[in-house]
């Protein structure tokens, strides 16, 4: 099967114990927050659908994403399945890039059951509500935001879809976080160059591939919308043209908000609690001004709660960060075999891959930190044998206690790009960088002295599954 729309995720998720249902009345603070809090505490990491949030007519969704047991689900995989086997199933995926079926009649896309152009009020819409106590408004924390390249309209691989953080700002004007590593930049400089609009459609409550891979960083010219029917199985998400431009929206979205990024015109945007687990500083960002709302009937406003990690955002950020860096490392490194970012969007990211002479892992660790996602988000590399499952954190600390040397092995990059949301950065936007080698030594780098690894003893394997069917009756 493939999932149309969040809905039907829901009903997935319900049907395979992943899914909580409030209908007791509760108030949009600090319940919703409390909730998504929650959530992610349990080991399970079940999704909660809330019915009555007071004053309010519609429901809300959160943690969709949130554990792994969520995240295999979203994969059409068992829930079981372990973040490894995970990580393999969406490299398999990958490279299956299915271009989105585009509807034609408004009947057929259910984010179009109703069009407001007049008296536009986001409040009717969605229960909007601070996520944590200290943000400087209301935010819109998980939406799928859409926008395209100016000097090349026409291009679909140029249409971004990307999540960025969202302050309502009054009835249709909010405000949104648009860094300047953000492909959304590139649309929004360009245009501002010429004094134009940025037409813009914000996606809500989507389809959770679609929110998935607005997560995801992937090259420029490339769609997201593939991506989406690549982790399908080839099964196209389905799209439709906006109301007021040529942009292409997720049709069984639960709403759609339409409009442009005024041109040359700043406001205070934050603080905000991010996903670092710190409130950013307020800054000076760019204005939307809304000017049309779609939406289906009975909209469910789904949003992100942000906080200590790990919250639902680590997960949407995860392994599809992973998988992007693993391809873009194994076509110039074969000897690559597995990259583990999943911890604060690959700021600390660990790789495995079998030295091919000595000195061997830093240049991968350089080539790390030249990816896509690594350029600006990753400070840490660690680096180990290709024996080693960089996703076992214990194996990883046996490298990091045996097969690294401090004096020889830890090298700092200063004054590098990095994350404007790091809080330990001095200077926002600028990072020094950490590449540890903990693999180990060969030729013609030397072996400190002669040692023997301890190998498992032979027929663990067999007694590992024996004991397991045991355990299971």
């Amino acid at each position: 099967m493939a999932f149309k729309d969040l809905r039907e995720f829901l009903k997935y998720l319900d049907k395979n114990g992943q899914l909580v249902t409030v209908n007791d009345q509760i108030d949009p603070e600090p319940d919703i927050a409390a909730i998504g809090r929650a959530s992610v505490n349990l080991p399970e990491g079940p999704a909660v659908l809330m019915n009555k949030i007071k004053g309010y007519p519609y429901p809300v969704a959160i943690n969709i994403c949130g554990g792994w047991a969520n995240h295999a689900l979203m994969m059409e995989l068992p829930k079981e399945t372990t973040v490894r086997d995970q990580f393999f199933a969406m490299n398999e995926r990958w490279d299956k890039l299915t271009p989105p079926t585009v509807l034609t009649n408004k009947k057929d896309a259910p984010c179009k059951e109703n069009i407001i152009t007049k008296d536009i009020n986001l409040f009717d819409v969605m229960a909007l509500h601070r996520i944590n106590d200290q943000d400087g408004g209301y935010y819109i924390s998980k939406a799928a935001c859409i926008t395209r390249d100016l000097n090349d309209p026409e291009s679909t691989g140029k249409e971004n879809i990307g999540t960025y953080r969202i302050q309502v700002k009054g009835k249709d004007l909010l405000g949104i976080q648009a860094l300047g590593y953000h492909d959304i930049a590139i649309h929004l400089r360009e245009a501002e160059k010429q004094n134009k609009p940025v037409p813009i459609a914000i996606a809500l409550g989507n389809h959770p591939l679609v929110s998935y891979m607005a997560g995801t960083s992937i090259a420029y010219d490339e769609s997201e919308y593939d991506y989406v029917g690549a982790l399908q199985n080839g099964v196209p998400l389905e799209v439709i043209k906006a109301e007021e431009s040529n942009l292409r929206v997720p049709a069984g979205s639960e709403a759609i908000l339409e409009g442009y990024i005024l041109p040359r015109q700043r406001g205070v945007e934050g603080p905000f609690g991010e996903f670092p687990g710190t409130y950013s500083g307020a800054r000076l960002q760019v204005e939307i001004k809304v000017t049309t709302i779609t939406h289906r009937n009975n909209p469910i406003f789904e949003n992100l709660y942000v906080g200590i990690p790990w919250t639902e955002i680590d997960w949407l950020m995860g392994l599809n960060t992973c998988v992007a860096t693993y391809r873009e490392m194994k076509a110039q490194q074969p000897e690559v075999v597995a990259v583990n970012a999943l911890y604060t969007h690959g700021a600390v990211t660990i790789i495995s891959c079998k030295p091919r002479f000595g000195g061997y892992a830093k240049t991968v660790a350089f080539r790390a930190l030249c990816s896509v996602n690594g350029r600006t988000n990753t400070k840490i590399v660690i680096v180990v044998d290709e024996n080693i499952d960089p996703f076992n954190l214990e194996q990883v600390m046996w490298c990091l206690a045996n097969r690294m040397a401090p004096e020889n092995d830890v090298a700092i990059i200063k004054g590098a790009p990095g994350m404007p949301l790091d809080p330990s950065s001095e200077q926002a936007g600028i990072s020094a960088k950490m590449i540890i080698d903990a693999t180990t030594p060969v030729p013609p780098a030397k072996m400190p002295k002669e040692i023997n690894i301890l190998v498992p003893p032979v027929g663990y394997q067999q007694w590992e599954q024996t004991l397991a069917k045991m355990l299971k009756k």
